[in-house]
């Protein structure tokens, strides 16, 4: 696969671009990695603290090739709420279920570690074999229908306010289009921070258009705290002498199936950044390491009572605008996320943004992820001639599109539910079919000119 247009060394920009480039990361993520820790009654800032270094931990074990950054992952909302439910306190507010938790934990830690069997799969029979189950008929519906799925949310939070939506919308495609030099390399972060001036000028002249509670909240916030308190942890949960065995047992079989889904969907976002970036790290570094660093992140987050990790699409939509494809930018986004996981105060701030401010973002985002997975298709020139191609195609995207929008597929397995997401009955149904179908005409190789490829046709 040859190298897109793009700067792959970020030190050409010089530090301060770099620093502001991490920055801009950084805002990408923000918004959907503390909502998973806000719906389930995690830490805050101990989801930031091991998004970065799981990120960090990420690109060590990928030999720090890989653009990628590891926020909390929302596949494991379902189990978090099977076993650790929000409760409701005297006031009719929801607060976390602080008990339960660590439980919940526990399975996730565990479906961390069956990433690292399928890493080994990758690692004992090759990337090749493995990758004849997903060609890029399979993937590019995939990475079409991962940016749809979410593109629901983005719509959601413009509606909390459009004008201020349309502000960030406006400098983000403006930047991009007519920006200049820099301008045109961070539209994403001039996006939030143009739409977020603008609120807070709506504000204080009169016009309340941001949360008053999380107004308050950033106002009362310390500058500086612990990210994470010991009885959360996997840790206090295993020196208490009230610890449930039996309690252990069903959180682990109630959550460690969902990691056959995410690991499904770490493929499909692997996919989706080699080609945004133009480099195939399916096979170098391989996806034996790319498991291997999600899933260790997801254990070790799990350990300090964090969310489980996954690989950000946000980002990879970061990387599509920008065309600034260092991996270097990202770990300056980790360290932030690091360095601000011990300021409440900064968290405060950012959970202050308006909604609209980061739907609109996310729009812009969310639909770049779809654009990369339709370059997908072009550039392997998939053959929709052929009945099979279409067949599959046609499957991947109403079963991700219907299912994410009429509910998760829920079967039981003894006690136990499990659900599986829209985007991952999709993946399974499409690697499937490509599986039993007859008519393949992609592989997965070297080119007629020696170059790697995810994919062609022969």
């Amino acid at each position: 696969m040859k190298e897109t247009t793009g700067i792959y060394d970020a030190r050409e920009l010089g530090r301060g671009r770099m620093a502001v480039l991490g920055v801009q990361h950084m805002f990408a993520m923000f918004g959907a990695t503390v909502l998973v820790p806000t719906l389930t009654g995690l830490s805050v800032s101990a989801t930031l603290l091991f998004a970065g270094l799981g990120t960090l931990l990420f690109h060590l074990l990928t030999k720090r090739m890989v653009p990628a950054f590891l926020g909390s992952s929302f596949a494991f909302i379902g189990g978090y709420q099977a076993i650790a439910p929000m409760l409701t306190d005297e006031n009719g507010s929801m607060v976390a279920n602080t008990a339960m938790l660590p439980y919940a934990c526990f399975g996730v830690a565990l479906a961390g570690l069956l990433y690292v069997v399928l890493s080994a799969l990758f690692k004992v029979f090759g990337t090749r074999k493995v990758m004849r189950y997903f060609p890029p008929i399979v993937t590019g519906p995939i990475i079409i229908c991962i940016g749809l799925t979410l593109s629901s949310t983005a719509i959601t939070s413009c509606r909390d306010n459009w004008a201020i939506a349309l502000i960030a919308i406006a400098i983000v495609v403006g930047c991009n289009i007519w920006g200049k030099g820099m301008v045109k390399i961070i539209p994403i972060l001039l996006g939030v921070v143009g739409s977020y001036l603008a609120a807070a000028l709506c504000q204080v002249t009169g016009v309340p258009v941001m949360d008053p509670v999380k107004l308050q909240a950033l106002a009362d916030a310390p500058w500086v705290g612990l990210p994470f308190r010991f009885e959360d942890t996997l840790f206090g949960l295993f020196s208490r002498p009230d610890l449930d065995t039996g309690m252990l047992l069903t959180a682990a079989v109630t959550i460690m199936p969902l990691a056959l889904a995410t690991m499904v969907e770490h493929i499909g976002d692997m996919c989706a950044i080699s080609s945004t970036c133009g480099r195939n790290y399916l096979e170098n570094p391989g996806f034996h390491r790319t498991l291997l660093g999600d899933g260790l992140a997801t254990s070790l987050a799990s350990l300090f009572g964090a969310p489980a990790n996954t690989t950000y699409g946000e980002n990879t939509g970061v990387l599509a605008l920008s065309r600034v494809y260092d991996p270097k930018v990202i770990r300056i986004a980790a360290g932030l996320a690091i360095l601000l996981s011990f300021s409440p105060k900064f968290a405060a701030l950012v959970s202050a943004m308006p909604t609209a401010t980061m739907g609109g973002v996310s729009m812009v985002l969310y639909g770049m992820i779809s654009a990369v997975g339709v370059r997908n298709v072009v550039e392997n020139q998939v053959d929709f001639s052929n009945s099979r191609n279409v067949i599959i195609a046609a499957l991947i995207m109403v079963l991700a599109i219907g299912v994410n929008y009429s509910g998760a597929i829920s079967f039981q397995v003894g006690e136990a539910t499990i659900s599986l997401s829209g985007l991952a009955v999709a993946a399974i149904t499409g690697i499937i079919l490509n599986a039993l179908l007859p008519g393949k005409d992609y592989e997965f190789g070297h080119d007629s000119k020696g170059d790697t490829a995810v994919n062609f046709k022969v």
